[in-house]
């Protein structure tokens, strides 16, 4: 199968990469002591960024054609978008690879490594076994969610390219997201739920949950809005890196003005309040308690004023928390009068400017 916009230099070297992938899966599929440790330094190397070396073999320069992956991705280039581009072109070259990743299937790191090199593969390659499709899917949704959770523990975004193609290409494609099983498809829909603030798509938000997959459960669980939203409050629950947490409290005014049963209600609102108080069991910083009340504020407008009553009692039976709410006051109500200053002499002075200016 030819590969188009590729010369014979970047077709070798492409080659050659799988090659290497194949005998490291090889030998972690050989050396029982050692294959965690094996599949481990191959996960770590295809997530890697392209070196500029590796890049001017990749980039043809000559015809100004990129790789497909660079047009798309906000972020570094990495090895695995290069290489999931190259397995599409030229699935042949990945088939010895995923039959020996299936080999090693219950292995740690073996779903990471699929998810990154055969997310496209998946849906471009035609596979007429529903139990083989239905175990690749698994596997991807699996895999995704390993590495997701990477970026979200080291807060960065190395993956934004692999989370792109299964909301854009895939979850708002019924052409694609129809060749996987429905089991997948949901399973795919919980996955992005959990991550789409995260990956700052919220703008794709309506027209993510117009295509949201029948679930046999919809009348426990609500409409697709309500799937979503408890999806989210789960991961809320989950985070335990403070930056991600307030990209995720600043992020969730999106929901605003959207239609929730009053179950799903309660429960976003129980998790936020849960981030406004000080101590177990989140004990959140105060920029998160801060984010929370805002997030809060915002989403539920009714009963705010009796809210930050009933939080201030209960802050009065801890007296150790005192002296650092008194100081935060001071701090906060100091800022706030510096501030008005500042705008009332700025003000004054234009006032006096505008007639001599005049």
């Amino acid at each position: 199968m030819s590969e188009p916009h590729s010369t014979p230099r970047t077709s070798a070297y492409l080659d050659a990469l799988s090659q290497a992938i194949h005998k490291k899966l090889q030998r972690a599929l050989a050396n029982s002591s050692q294959r965690r440790d094996l599949l481990q330094e191959l996960f770590a190397d295809i997530a890697l960024e392209v070196d500029d070396r590796a890049k001017d073999v990749i980039v043809n320069k000559e015809e100004d054609v990129i790789s497909p992956a660079e047009d798309i991705n906000d972020g570094p280039l990495c090895f695995y978008d290069v290489l999931a581009d190259y397995f599409v072109r030229v699935s042949e070259s990945g088939k010895p690879i995923v039959d020996l990743i299936v080999q090693l299937w219950s292995q740690s790191f073996a779903s990471h490594i699929f998810a990154l090199l055969f997310h496209k593969w998946l849906f471009e390659v035609h596979l007429d076994n529903p139990e083989v499709l239905l175990r690749y899917s698994s596997a991807l949704v699996q895999g995704a969610t390993n590495v997701f959770w990477i970026d979200i523990q080291t807060n960065t975004r190395r993956f934004q390219s692999l989370f792109r193609y299964l909301l854009e290409d895939v979850a708002l494609d019924h052409t694609r997201l129809n060749k996987i099983p429905f089991q997948a498809q949901r399973d795919t829909y919980l996955l992005l739920s959990r991550f789409i603030l995260f990956y700052n798509k919220a703008d794709k938000i309506d027209s993510f949950l117009k295509q949201c997959p029948v679930f046999p459960t919809a009348f426990l669980i609500g409409g697709p809005a309500d799937i979503f939203v408890t999806e989210l409050t789960d991961q809320l629950q989950k985070l335990k890196v403070e930056p991600v947490l307030l990209h995720y409290l600043s992020e969730i005014k999106i929901l605003q003005g959207m239609e929730l049963r009053m179950t799903t209600s309660t429960r976003l609102k129980t998790c936020l309040y849960s981030f406004t108080s000080p101590g177990g069991p989140m004990y959140p910083t105060r920029a998160v308690r801060h984010a929370a009340w805002v997030a809060l504020d915002l989403l539920f407008p009714v009963g705010r004023y009796p809210r930050h009553l009933i939080s201030l009692f209960f802050r009065l039976l801890y007296p150790w928390y005192w002296p650092s709410s008194c100081w935060n006051f001071v701090i906060s109500c100091a800022q706030a009068i510096f501030y008005s200053l500042l705008r009332f002499i700025f003000s004054t002075w234009d006032k006096i400017a505008k007639p001599k200016s005049q």
